[in-house]
């Protein structure tokens, strides 16, 4: 093994251990590149070619398959669930609400929630309430 294939070689682990550490896809695809790079210098491939190698194959990898991988890492995207349904639904209130206290509780669509007011104002028992969003197990309601 020369010098290049053990250059390629560390690139290859150095990047993969970025990825696995960042979990982000951030260098995956440097890696691959690199390995491309690291197959041409194990056969002797001349040096021009390995850094042709390995940018060629890093804008492909890049290109083609990224698109793909997003789609399925973005977490920014919201899929819609059954508890969405209460979203614009009236609701009645169990439990005072009161945002600096961490209580309160609702009943909508014939379901207990734990609930918060959107501008934080208390809400009595018994008052009626709109739910305005959902924020992990909580209802957000406003009067």
């Amino acid at each position: 093994m020369n010098e290049l294939s053990i250059f390629w070689l560390v690139a290859v682990i150095v990047l993969a251990v970025v990825e696995a550490i960042t979990v982000g896809l951030v260098t995956v695809w440097f890696a691959v590149g690199a390995l491309a790079a690291l197959i041409s210098s194990l056969f002797g491939g001349p040096l021009w070619l390995q850094i042709l190698l390995f940018i060629v194959v890093t804008g492909v990898t890049l290109v083609t398959t990224r698109p793909i991988v997003k789609r399925y890492f973005d977490k920014s995207s919201h899929k819609a669930t059954n508890a969405d349904m209460v979203i614009g639904k009236e609701a009645h209130v169990t439990e005072a609400i009161d945002n600096l206290m961490g209580t309160g509780a609702v009943k909508c669509m014939g379901k207990e929630w734990s609930a918060r007011s959107e501008n934080g104002e208390t809400v009595a028992v018994g008052e009626t309430v709109t739910a305005v969003k959902i924020e992990g197990v909580k209802l957000i309601v406003t009067k």
